[in-house]
């Protein structure tokens, strides 16, 4: 069985004005549908209401640009004329973009997993004229398979069901809705209400059971479908760099994983970047799309272990090679805009590429041992496809298989890969390429932001520092509505959906330099307030700070209500309706980390700047979700507890004082190469010793801008030279002025938090 990515009875005729409205539609995956004969409408209000009018129930498909089986079922079931005619007579078909619309996405999934035990996408959701979900699935095959019916045959039962046990099908809804709401209450967030401190033994337990389901032989977690672990991977980092019985065990887990990953068909061995998950246990076989989220979250994790200075399973080095690939990948593949107008990063590549109008999965990247000679001729070409697993029989397909070593190479096999790479490069880019996804996330640039300016600070490379800068002035230009000072609705949300005064906006998605539909969800707002508060720790350019500061204010008028913290607000009434009419918060992380977890760490990163302690209890709030949720799933706790080891740490607050310099410089990178769990680095010039005019601040006013409180009285050294105070909870020990003496400062007190 292929896995999914994980009315009137006698009425035929069309109903007027009935016909696919996608064509106009900006997200790439509904214009994928926009030449289906379904009669396709966009998820909103019109839909339904059309739905209801016409007293059938409705027909929610949800996918994603880069799904492969996504596009299997297009093909057999959206495509075909027979199926289509059915469906729009019986049905209202709405299609859904999940990047674009998670929140839509979350509820009717939890929805299908409730219903079917099964998640994935494609995603088929079967619904009242209210947004209430009665029957759902995955990928329905056009014929029966073992214990999976064909489409057509849901289709009939389902309107079967509609027709003649109407009563039971709306009760059935109404209580998976109240399922919902229920679940809802038991995950609430009150960050008005004192949080209990946290048991720090939590942590080790974690650790421990972590151990228990990881695959000591190939890396990872469980067993296959394998996906990339990026968030247990930061924890396991974090819990690595403090000095505990379980912090080795952490350490060797998390290169064990990083490892393998690195060394296997999941990363891209000639371009660089990771593809969603593997098919098989060993990483050999991947589902081969690419996606911004994934991306970004590994290249700061593999930065991460670079800065353990360690060459345990993963040398620094390697790692090190890996993160520049995956950088250099992430601008190369998905930037979008030109030069003179930069824009974001693009969602993804497809896992599909297109040949003789063929949908086949990952055939750009697909290698026969007679391809690699005749590219490389037959000694080399025979010899790189032993060193990466080349073999008569493709593993993928008959096109073949995908390059991997599986291992570290010696000197020898490193230069010969070395050597022959530039050519492999070459013949393939002139091969049919996957598509790409152009819209622009908010909060997935916003992780990338995080990752160019730490790789770029780490690896030595200004360059990515200043394509952080780029993508973060783009997400300031383009997805911002600033405040107006008075209540006004949020764009592409329905009327419940509001502002609160004196709040600014973040919209979600962007195509073409132009935001549009719902604002921004908890995840975008913590996502990009961490990759500008990262950015800030950086360059040292207040620009940054403030505006992460603007995007926290924006998230605590939007998303806490009574005191309670929620996903989103009022986008859509249907969604609301499904959850039961509750405002929802889903505390697990899933591809990237939970809205929840990720706005802990901002708030905890935030109160050690701002020395707010009302922020700070905020964080431990959030952080009262961890330990039912540690104790029994720490694979879905992964950011959780990178927030609490950071919590447990202090975090370590630094403020660099004194003039820009080459001494500065020495303190700042040394303070930016510490792998201190979430430690947070102030410095009034930043790396390069801007001023004022690039600061983005008009000549002559930085007097006027407020400083960064965890630098306020801070002071150069006695003979003016730059020095470094170490604080926590903003007391501070006394300033150091050497690099030898802050590493040692550093490490005792990292130690000392074990």
């Amino acid at each position: 069985m292929p896995a999914p990515e994980p009315a009137d009875p006698g009425m035929t005729r069309e109903w007027p004005g009935a016909s696919n409205a996608l064509g106009s539609e900006p997200s790439a995956y509904l214009r994928q549908h926009a030449d289906n004969p379904v009669h396709w409408r966009p998820f909103g209000d019109e839909a339904f209401a059309f739905a209801a009018a016409r007293d059938v129930p409705v027909f929610l498909s949800i996918g994603y640009a880069a799904c492969h089986w996504c596009h299997v079922m297009a093909h057999e079931s959206f495509e075909d004329q027979d199926t289509a005619d059915y469906l729009n007579a019986h049905f209202v078909a709405i299609k859904v973009d999940r990047e674009e619309r998670p929140d839509v996405d979350s509820i009717y999934m939890a929805a299908t997993q409730a219903i079917s035990g099964e998640g994935g996408w494609p995603m088929s959701v079967f619904l009242t004229p209210d947004g209430l979900a009665f029957h759902a699935g995955t990928y329905f095959p056009p014929t029966p398979q073992p214990g999976r019916p064909s489409f057509r045959q849901v289709l009939e039962a389902v309107r079967e069901a509609w027709l003649e046990r109407r009563d039971a099908v709306e009760q059935n809804a109404r209580r998976l809705a109240a399922g919902m709401a229920n679940a809802q209450l038991a995950s609430a967030v009150f960050l008005d209400r004192p949080s209990e401190s946290l048991d720090t033994s939590l942590l080790s337990e974690a650790v421990r059971l972590l151990a228990r389901s990881e695959d000591p032989d190939d890396g990872g977690f469980g067993g296959a479908p394998k996906f990339p672990p990026s968030a247990v991977l930061e924890f396991l980092i974090r819990h690595a760099a403090v000095p505990s019985d379980t912090s080795d065990a952490a350490r060797d887990m998390a290169g064990r994983t990083l490892a393998a990953m690195a060394r296997s068909a999941l990363c891209d061995q000639l371009d660089g970047g990771f593809a969603r998950y593997s098919v098989t246990a060993d990483w050999s076989v991947p589902h081969f799309e690419k996606m911004l989220y994934d991306n970004a979250q590994l290249l700061r994790v593999y930065v991460h272990w670079v800065r353990l200075q360690g060459d345990w399973v993963l040398p620094a080095g390697e790692a090190a090679s890996v993160a520049s690939r995956v950088a250099d990948w992430m601008l190369d593949s998905l930037g979008v805009g030109d030069p003179a107008i930069p824009g974001g990063l693009a969602s993804s590549l497809d896992a599909d590429t297109v040949v003789d109008r063929v949908h086949h999965e990952g055939a750009s990247y697909l290698w026969t041992p007679a391809g690699l000679e005749a590219v490389l001729g037959p000694g080399d070409g025979a010899a790189v496809a032993r060193l990466m697993n080349v073999g008569p029989s493709g593993t993928v397909s008959e096109l073949g298989s995908p390059l991997h070593p599986g291992r570290r190479l010696s000197g020898v096999e490193s230069r010969l890969w070395n050597r022959v790479r530039p050519a492999l490069r070459a013949a393939r880019s002139a091969r049919p390429q996957p598509a790409r996804d152009d819209k622009v996330v908010a909060g997935w640039n916003g992780l990338a932001i995080a990752a160019l300016a730490e790789a770029g600070a780490v690896l030595d490379r200004p360059e990515l520092v200043a394509a952080a800068e780029s993508l973060a002035e783009y997400l300031m230009r383009v997805h911002w509505r600033p405040a107006t000072g008075s209540e006004t609705s949020t764009p592409g949300a329905s009327k419940s959906g509001t502002s609160k005064p004196g709040a600014g906006v973040l919209i979600r998605v962007s195509h073409d330099g132009v935001a549009r539909g719902i604002s921004g969800l908890l995840e975008d707002y913590a996502f990009c307030a961490e990759g500008f508060l990262a950015l800030y720790a950086v360059t040292g350019r207040r620009r940054w700070y403030g505006f992460a500061e603007e995007l926290i204010s924006g998230a605590c008028a939007r998303f806490v209500a009574d005191g309670r913290l929620s996903d989103s607000v009022g986008e859509s009434a249907q969604v609301f309706n499904a959850q039961g009419q509750h405002a929802g918060l889903d505390p697990f992380d899933n591809a990237a980390p939970s809205g929840a977890a990720a706005f802990a760490g901002v708030l905890l990163s935030y109160a050690a700047y701002s020395g707010s302690h009302e922020h700070r209890a905020m964080a431990g709030s959030i952080l009262s979700l961890l330990p039912p949720i540690a104790g029994r799933a720490p694979r879905v706790a992964g950011w959780l507890l990178a927030t609490a080891q950071a919590a447990v740490a202090g975090p370590i607050e630094a403020a660099i004082s004194g003039p820009p310099g080459q001494k500065q410089r020495e303190l700042h990178r040394a303070l930016l190469a510490s792998p201190s769990p979430g430690m947070v680095v102030a410095v009034q010039l930043g790396m390069a010793g801007e001023n004022a005019a690039n600061d983005g601040a008009p000549p002559g006013s930085r007097a006027t801008e407020p400083e960064v409180p965890l630098l306020e009285y801070r002071t150069a050294a006695a003979d003016g030279s730059p020095q470094v105070y170490l604080c926590r909870g903003m007391v501070c020990d006394l300033p150091l002025g050497s690099v030898e003496e802050l590493v040692q400062r550093l490490d005792a007190m990292t130690e000392a938090a074990g």
